[in-house]
């Protein structure tokens, strides 16, 4: 698509058009003086621009919310949900925008989804707009949880704005342009449940069925069904989380997607020592999202979506809550499935083994062991070098890594490429993040460009990138994160 072709983007817009109960037709807030910081042209692409005409005045106005093509309908999207265990009844896009609907060119519907663009009707007396240093972080954050293979809504942009917004202090506006398979959420259904009751719920599940799991349309009962997909998805999610060290950090109702993607990056961050009781948000003061609460809390947040869905599940409610409590039950068995495989394959062994692995994260976590560092540096250690010297007292590790030498397959050389493929060298790590967004907020792109080159090839070693795979130096103290609101 080019600037002189006609349109950028030609959108659609079933979600305004199936559920208008649940959209607010609204227009971006103005942009003084947009300027393009980051380009995801890789993005781009699958989505069908042309990425130079992105970069064009055009393009970058549509990045922001103007100049939108005749017959666009962007609205701002309904949603409740319990935040830290409280609910709120309308919370809604208050500082968000769904600009519509494209199809990409692998045939998949996908929101582009602008954040920061101005206050909405349900902007709770916030501003509306996001800083440069949030906006990227959830760019950077995304972009190194794709390459990992794990379900995540995208960055498209983030454009500066050219204003000054208020937080601790004066900093630079920006709006970030996302991609999600949809933004449809557990306090979507909350919402739904709450203001149109069971018609409105049906229409919504109607919906997500159509755009997530066609197929459920047929099943015998298809919105027990849809739930267990939804309990299913989460479980893999969640267990991707965990498998990586990822910390998500404000996994309240409204960010637990329907789809199985991670939406909202606020205050996340990668977990360097193991400690299942780690927590990066300034506001999760009692650890409720903590590290090892991650598994628990979704499958909290998907009872709450089973009590919206009760009425359509069965009539007789007693029948209904039965059906719903055992679907949600087997979240464990689905969760504890896709964690102990990919532990398995971290470990380079043929079956899961609970007993070795629950021993080396109890080592981990004793010795204060780099999460990430020590899953690369085993397969390493098969070929002679060693993960031996991450531990203060290594006949600890001497002990495990004899039982674990045990299980393996004879071809080591083939184990440790395997393990390669799944162990990451880069993740996004927290103090170079800070590094990065301090950089740009002072207007050098170069460290935060750079650091999307590394965390994009999160299993490749390179030369000259060492730095990337270190954690924060000694007494750097407790890394906290904020979600830049």
């Amino acid at each position: 698509m080019s600037v002189g072709a006609g349109p950028l983007v030609e959108f659609d817009h079933s979600y305004a058009r199936d559920l208008p109960a649940l959209a607010v037709p609204w227009t971006a807030a103005p942009v003084p003086a947009p300027t393009l910081l980051a380009l995801n042209e890789g993005l781009a692409a699958e989505l069908g621009f042309d990425a130079e005409a992105l970069r064009e005045p055009a393009g970058v106005a549509l990045l922001v919310g103007s100049g939108l093509p005749d017959g666009a309908r962007p609205v701002a999207q309904a949603y409740a949900g319990h935040q830290f265990g409280g609910y709120v009844p309308r919370l809604g896009d208050g500082r968000a925008l769904l600009l519509g609907e494209l199809v990409d060119r692998g045939g998949r519907r996908r929101d582009l989804h602008l954040k920061g663009s101005g206050r909405t009707p349900f902007a709770r007396g916030g501003d509306g707009k996001a800083a440069v240093g949030p906006m990227l972080r959830e760019y950077v954050t995304a972009e190194a949880m794709h390459a990992l293979g794990i379900p995540t809504s995208r960055a498209l942009a983030v454009v500066a704005t050219g204003e000054e917004i208020v937080r601790e202090s004066l900093l630079p506006g920006a709006v970030l342009a996302r991609v999600a398979a949809s933004h449809l959420r557990v306090g979507t259904f909350q919402y739904a449940a709450a203001a149109g009751g069971p018609a409105l719920v049906r229409d919504l599940a109607d919906h997500a069925i159509a755009r997530h799991f066609p197929d459920v349309a047929e099943a015998d009962n298809p919105y027990l069904e849809f739930y267990r997909r939804v309990v299913d998805a989460q479980a893999s999610l969640v267990a991707r989380w965990m498998l990586v060290g990822f910390v998500h950090g404000v996994m309240n109702t409204d960010n637990t997607t329907i789809s199985g993607e991670t939406i909202d990056y606020g205050p996340c961050a990668f977990m360097d020592q193991f400690d299942p009781a780690t927590v990066f948000s300034s506001i999760d003061h009692g650890g409720r999202y903590a590290y090892g609460n991650q598994p628990g809390i979704a499958q909290w947040n998907l009872a709450r979506l089973a009590e919206t869905l009760l009425p359509l599940i069965d009539e007789d409610p007693n029948v209904a809550v039965d059906a719903a409590t055992e679907v949600v039950t087997e979240f464990v068995e689905r969760y504890e499935r896709y964690w102990a495989s990919g532990m398995a394959a971290k470990l380079g062994l043929e079956t899961p083994d609970a007993p070795l692995v629950q021993d080396l994260l109890a080592l981990l976590h004793a010795q204060r062991v780099d999460f990430t560092r020590f899953f690369r540096a085993l397969s390493a250690h098969l070929r002679g070098a060693g993960a031996r010297s991450l531990f203060a007292q290594p006949a600890a590790f001497d002990a495990w890594v004899a039982r674990w030498e045990v299980l393996l397959p004879p071809d080591r050389s083939a184990v440790a490429a395997a393990m390669d493929r799944v162990n990451p060298v880069h993740v996004p790590r927290n103090h170079l993040v800070e590094e990065a967004l301090a950089a740009a907020t002072a207007g050098d792109m170069a460290p935060f460009h750079r650091l999307v080159d590394v965390v994009t090839s999160p299993f490749d070693e390179r030369p000259g990138l060492e730095r990337y795979a270190e954690p924060a130096p000694a007494g750097s103290g407790r890394h906290v994160t904020y979600c830049g609101t």
